[in-house]
């Protein structure tokens, strides 16, 4: 892996940590911003293992897109768990891209 993607999937997720734990300093429109960058990056490693990037309904990024959309409207709570959610999700993500597994899904057929 391209050492420039893992400083900022390191980044990205230092980032997220760092803003659970303080989610009382940080206003609702830093805490979007945050959200909608795990996103990307979320995004980016579904890319590069071959999984698909959306397409249930109970797909995480869907939770993470309404507090984004949302945030101002949430709990200090709800948003703390996003922010791990995603900070989660992204190392998970990192771990199956580092290793080289690549993913390769086939349609179900009835």
């Amino acid at each position: 892996m391209n050492m420039n993607l893992m400083n900022g999937i390191t980044a990205c997720v230092s980032e997220l940590v760092r803003a659970a734990n303080e989610v009382e300093r940080l206003n609702a429109f830093t805490i979007s911003r945050l959200i909608e960058w795990a996103i990307v990056t979320i995004q980016d490693l579904h890319e590069s293992a071959g999984m698909p990037g959306e397409g249930t309904e109970r797909d995480a990024l869907l939770g993470l897109r309404h507090v984004a959309d949302n945030a101002e409207q949430l709990s200090q709570a709800d948003m703390v768990d996003a922010l791990r959610s995603a900070a989660d999700m992204i190392r998970t993500l990192y771990i199956v891209v580092d290793s080289g597994v690549y993913i390769s899904l086939k349609p179900v057929v009835d």
